[in-house]
């Protein structure tokens, strides 16, 4: 098996939580190739995408990882290409799921570049808007004051391609600063976002249900530090086990469907009390802290369930 990770640089890899890294590992375990390159590594010539990519060797142990000299490939070459680059989700990597559709049908991309491409992150969990929390989309002002005014308490404001809790803000109705807030993440009403109505559950954390092929196999709760209320790791909320609840299954149940339908192999959704506030389908990471909470191996269940994909998609019973 060849396998390409499309990917951040490795030096900014922190091994202590990078699910990629326990991927690239993985694979390196059994023997496989592995490489990676960076999404400006890539390039197309005669319609098919190439790549200048490095074979690495992974290990759990210093230095981590060993790269061979760079060289240029046609990604053809490899049974499984992984997009893995971090968000944001701006017009370069859009641009990356461009070039990633030029890689031939012998070779599976995953998650979808198409399916990556068409599911942003906060937008597509609208499409479910039974399990999300009530929304507004909007770069309008006065429209968000209004709808504002007629919730029930307080709200969230949310860039519609941030990540990592990055400008996530709480106000309500009669805040002072709440004009404020909307011209700076409106960019003065150039840009959408979001508001929603704010979910009080936060308090007791912020759900990571981690799905592969479409079925949930490892969850944590994430739990904002004192003073805080966004659930992200990157701004030090704090993980801790959790389980399922009824309502977490219904919306598992729910979208797992789909995802599989669109070849979104390896997905992360977020949910607060019962609501989703998140489908993450570009770069989901948490598999080393489900496996420590959980005594998993998802990296492991995650490459079982690669090969038997790309069994199928090689008998032509997936996309």
């Amino acid at each position: 098996m060849k396998t390409l990770y499309v990917m951040d640089p490795l030096d900014r890899i922190n091994v202590a939580g990078d699910s990629t890294y326990m991927m690239m590992k993985e694979g390196c375990r059994r023997g496989w190739e592995v490489a990676w390159c960076t999404p400006d590594d890539l390039f197309a010539v005669h319609g098919r995408c190439h790549a200048r990519c490095q074979r690495v060797q992974v290990s759990d142990h210093e230095p981590y990882f060993v790269s061979d000299n760079a060289q240029d490939r046609d990604l053809g070459d490899f049974d499984v290409v992984w997009l893995r680059k971090d968000p944001p989700f701006h017009i370069g990597y859009v641009f990356s799921t461009y070039m990633l559709d030029l890689v031939p049908k012998t070779t599976m991309v995953l998650n979808d570049p198409a399916s990556v491409r068409d599911a942003n992150e906060k937008m597509v969990a609208l499409r479910f808007p039974e399990f999300v929390p009530p929304t507004l989309v909007t770069n309008n002002i006065e429209r968000a004051l209004a709808w504002i005014a007629n919730a029930p308490g307080k709200v969230v404001l949310k860039p519609w391609d941030g990540n990592g809790g990055r400008g996530v803000l709480i106000s309500q109705h009669g805040d002072g600063n709440l004009r404020s807030m909307l011209e700076v993440l409106t960019e003065e009403e150039n840009t959408h976002i979001l508001v929603q109505e704010f979910v009080p559950e936060i308090r007791d954390g912020d759900k990571r249900i981690i799905l592969i092929d479409g079925e949930p196999v490892g969850w944590m709760n994430r739990v904002p530090q004192p003073g805080d209320h966004r659930g992200n790791m990157h701004v030090g909320a704090t993980v801790e086990s959790t389980d399922l609840s009824d309502s977490d299954r219904k919306i598992c149940d729910a979208i797992g469907p789909w995802l599989k339908k669109s070849g979104l192999l390896f997905v992360g959704i977020d949910t607060i009390g019962s609501t989703m506030t998140e489908i993450n389908v570009t770069s989901p990471t948490g598999i080393q802290e489900i496996n420590q909470l959980m005594g998993t191996r998802l990296e492991v269940d995650l490459t079982d369930a690669v090969e038997r994909r790309l069994v199928a998609h090689r008998r032509g019973e997936t996309s």
